[in-house]
């Protein structure tokens, strides 16, 4: 996590994000109400469906709820994971395509952060730790770690609306 910019930089970035954040955010009582009902599901590729759904059913105790095969790709697996609140995580295989591994790109996906009860966090980081997954543990409530195919992954036992005991939005 020691990445970062010369002080001069940062500097010049934190005053563009507060202009940014004062033309854009209005407060809670002035903001229209969203017109999305919420995540349905976030879908990732996986190489392995059995290794996904140990890692997800198995280590973090995410319920594997249904799968059938993709229809836009023949062969394929698609198959669904309750993180809770009716939200899903989705995985698909796509057999026959020589695909690389996770890589950071514009516009790609960073990490995913599902929110925990304190005592299901404990208890998921020790199956990880337990599971050999090396995890980086951040700010007391942040569990950073790779899934099997290197997807960033975050367990924060903070609640949802919430980070680092601040309200988000």
């Amino acid at each position: 996590m020691g990445h970062g910019t010369d002080a001069e930089t940062r500097d010049a970035l934190s005053a563009r994000r507060a202009e940014l954040a004062e033309q854009y955010i209005k407060p809670r009582d002035q903001r229209p109400a969203s017109t999305a009902r919420g995540v349905h599901h976030a879908a990732h590729i996986c190489t392995d469906v059995e290794r996904t759904v140990q890692f997800y059913d198995g280590i973090l105790g995410f319920p594997v709820i249904e799968m059938f095969e993709n229809r836009d790709y023949e062969g394929s697996t698609h198959f669904f994971f309750d993180i809770g609140h009716g939200n899903c995580l989705a995985y698909f295989d796509l057999p026959g395509l020589d695909l690389g591994p996770y890589m950071e790109v514009l516009g790609g996906h960073h990490h995913l952060a599902i929110s925990m009860e304190r005592g299901e966090w404990e208890a998921a980081k020790a199956r990880l730790e337990a599971a050999g997954i090396e995890c980086a543990h951040v700010d007391g409530s942040s569990l950073y770690f790779r899934g099997p195919d290197g997807e960033r992954l975050e367990l924060i036992s903070d609640p949802l609306g919430e980070m680092y005991g601040k309200p988000v939005g």
